[in-house]
């Protein structure tokens, strides 16, 4: 009797469906990935085979090792070294404000991860406190992506003015990119890849939120709007639905600073990581002089969107010009 029940726990495993869950990052940011990741595994249904594959151009596997660790019968991580899709136009892949460059690591996951229809894409620097699976199994459509608004932009004046007047997109449309769910196979369909790339390669348009400016711009008027129950960031914004996802979006980090909307919900998490000690004197070393020039490059952000938003090279004096479906009729020059 216990030898069968082996063999049927071991069929289980190979017929549960599989959510595959992408994240990008550099070294700096493995700690509080590893975090991200514990606080998904805690809340998880155990119906799914869960694989991480994180984007990354060089990590150190002492850090990656520690991470791996968290792997269980539910759950595999893997580290995907993407160099040679990023390398021939890292030079156009601006690095600013608090942005890293494996921001941009999203926008290849298609041709990357072939073997995959769709996906979830999460930032390092949130905590899940819902049931993962509940996410990925929104409904899409032929929408391109599924995505929560950007109440950062949508409730700053300046920012609302930048997300129209240079990206043409309603304030109230425009989605953070940080937690999507991800329709690769109308991705390849639109040849989403690459017309960003020739977009940026034509274009490098001047944007304030790196890759974010281009997903909006590229995919409007096909983003399913999730509650930002999903995608709750660290502002004082309605709350939409259950807490599920807490974003700690903005340029102040609960490791880094004290005064960070639901931070309780990161620290919870960040005591059970192997690299709570490392956290914990990060923050205590972290300086009023570093203090001084993140607040000074979050109104350098507003100024950049001031500067910028009516400009002769924004996506809709450049590319958009009037016509709503320029994305599905924007044809790639040889």
């Amino acid at each position: 009797m216990k030898k069968s029940n082996i063999k049927l726990h071991k069929k289980e495993k190979r017929q549960r469906p599989e959510i595959p869950i992408i994240f990008s990052t550099d070294d700096n940011y493995v700690p509080f990935l590893e975090i991200t990741i514990r606080s998904i595994i805690d809340n998880a249904s155990k119906k799914y085979n869960y694989v991480i594959n994180v984007l990354n151009t060089g990590l150190s596997k002492e850090r990656t090792d520690k991470v791996k660790l968290l792997e269980n019968d539910n759950f595999k991580i893997n580290f995907c070294d993407i160099s040679g899709y990023v390398g021939p136009m890292k030079d156009k892949l601006k690095n600013i404000y608090h942005f890293s460059l494996a921001t941009w690591y999203r926008l290849f996951i298609q041709s990357i991860f072939p073997q995959y229809d769709k996906v979830l894409y999460l930032d390092c620097d949130i905590i899940v406190l819902g049931d993962i699976s509940e996410l990925y199994n929104t409904k899409l459509g032929d929408n391109l992506l599924g995505a929560a608004r950007c109440h950062i932009v949508s409730d700053h004046e300046v920012f609302g003015e930048y997300a129209e007047r240079f990206c043409g997109v309603p304030r109230r449309d425009y989605l953070q990119a940080g937690i999507l769910v991800m329709n690769l196979a109308e991705f390849r369909k639109r040849d989403l890849e690459n017309k960003f790339v020739y977009l940026i390669n034509k274009y490098n348009f001047d944007v304030i939120d790196p890759d974010q400016g281009y997903l909006n711009a590229m995919c409007y008027g096909s983003v399913k709007q999730l509650p930002n129950g999903w995608n709750k960031e660290a502002i004082p914004a309605p709350l939409e639905g259950k807490l599920n996802i807490v974003h700690y979006a903005l340029y102040k980090k609960p490791w880094q600073y004290d005064d960070v909307m639901n931070k309780e919900y990161f620290w919870h998490y960040a005591k059970q990581s192997p690299f709570y000690d490392e956290i914990v004197a990060g923050k205590e070393n972290f300086s009023d002089e570093q203090k001084a020039k993140k607040e000074e490059a979050n109104l350098a952000i507003v100024e950049h969107a001031r500067r910028v938003m009516d400009s002769a090279g924004s996506f809709v004096n450049q590319v958009i010009k009037g016509d709503p479906n320029w994305f599905n009729n924007l044809k790639i020059e040889a």
